[in-house]
């Protein structure tokens, strides 16, 4: 052979190992944002389930209350490693309505407030939102490193030859400077 011929052969050999080196790493920062954002479905769900327990306890002190707050938590859904930011944000503008409407609810009902289960159960409610709020931070995180890499030369050009696009960022909320305060 020729040191011609074995020059190109030794180049697509390096060329296709940095592809496959590539592409790796593609779908490892890609299932990390899949990973981040099945935790923010769980946190979200662990909030769901603190406010249905919260939406038992008013049931004892307005049946009308109960039923509006009960058919809010109906209307939510589940956000898993392939859903997408807006599908994510979308969620947590359910959870924050709910969440006001219960406000307004124990606003109303001041003996509600000094029930200890409504304490212990805002307490983990808060708790949540911090977890929800991390796992936020996280999945953003990955996005971005992610997204870096998908235009940054020379990996964006592996990035379109296995077709990995970039992902949306979660944008925080309108109107979260308004929200009631969760602190008892």
């Amino acid at each position: 052979m020729s040191p011609t011929v074995i020059i190109i052969i030794v180049a697509v050999v390096l060329i296709v190992l940095w592809l496959i080196s590539v592409q790796r790493k593609l779908v490892s920062m890609e299932e990390m944002c899949k990973n981040a954002m099945s935790q923010i479905g769980v946190q979200q769900a662990s909030r769901w389930d603190a406010l249905s327990a919260l939406v038992d306890l008013v049931k004892s002190y307005n049946e009308h209350e109960y039923n509006t707050l009960r058919d809010v938590i109906a209307a939510r859904s589940t956000i898993n490693g392939n859903s997408t930011a807006a599908e994510a944000q979308a969620q947590e503008d359910k959870l924050n309505g709910a969440m006001k409407q219960f406000m307004l609810v124990a606003e109303q009902y001041p003996e509600l407030k000094a029930n200890d289960m409504y304490t212990k159960t805002m307490d983990s409610v808060n708790v949540y939102e911090n977890q929800v709020r991390m796992s936020r931070m996280v999945y953003n995180d990955s996005v971005t490193k992610l997204n870096r890499t998908i235009r940054q030369f020379p990996d964006s050009i592996a990035a379109s030859i296995f077709h990995f696009s970039a992902l949306e960022y979660l944008k925080e909320g309108v109107g979260k400077e308004s929200m009631p305060s969760m602190k008892i």
